[in-house]
């Protein structure tokens, strides 16, 4: 797993720990506005050995998690780091990820790595946004055959404890993780936001305040 502080100052009070998709990068989320946060991004799950103590959460007076996609499923891996935060919002993700009911179904996640090409790389791309019309500033910067090991990799995953959310942010015309799924997944579980909007939500989000809601 790899981390990127998108911003850090001396003196700010305020952080987002941000959990990114599979495939992503920091290009997925620049565009938002820093403010008054520092913002680390977790991405890239083909290996899970990391550490979390390595960073001073403790200093901020305000601590807040936001997930997507993936990275919802990714952080229950970490969850002790992350019990005390002020607000835990997952975006577009469940903690079942790979689930007929609650996620992905499991024929097409499978069907994916089998398949797992360039064209096939490319559609799943498309599938995030909106009309097909990927977001010309985020950049793919890993290989195919790392992208599929990525996949594989979080296949095998089994997780022994699921993390608290406090508010799921569902978008209601999301092609990857069925929007229908995520609802009968949250239900009684955190408050639920539907939002206009396809797998990819940050579009027309302008900063990372208005993510916390």
């Amino acid at each position: 797993m790899q981390h990127l502080w998108l911003n850090k100052k001396e003196n700010n009070k305020k952080l987002i720990v941000f959990f990114n998709g599979w495939a992503m990068n920091e290009t997925s989320v620049k565009h938002l506005k820093n403010e008054d946060f520092d913002i680390l991004i977790l991405f890239d799950y083909r290996n899970l050995e990391f550490n979390f103590s390595q960073f001073d959460f403790e200093k901020y007076e305000k601590k807040y998690l936001i997930c997507w996609s993936m990275g919802v499923y990714i952080v229950n891996l970490f969850k002790k780091y992350f019990n005390d935060f002020n607000k835990k919002i997952a975006i577009n993700g469940t903690t079942k990820m790979i689930d007929d009911n609650f996620g992905i179904p499991k024929r097409i996640y499978q069907i994916t790595i089998r398949l797992f090409s360039e064209d096939s790389c490319d559609k799943f791309i498309k599938n995030m946004f909106n009309k097909g019309l990927i977001n010309p500033n985020i950049k793919i910067t890993r290989t195919l055959k790392e992208l599929k090991e990525e996949l594989v990799f979080i296949q095998n995953l089994k997780l022994k404890e699921e993390l608290d959310f406090d508010l799921a942010i569902i978008s209601n015309d999301d092609k990857i993780v069925p929007t229908k799924n995520q609802i009968a997944f949250w239900e009684n579980k955190a408050q639920v936001k539907e939002i206009d909007k396809t797998h990819y939500p940050f579009d027309n989000f302008e900063k990372w305040s208005d993510l916390l809601c």
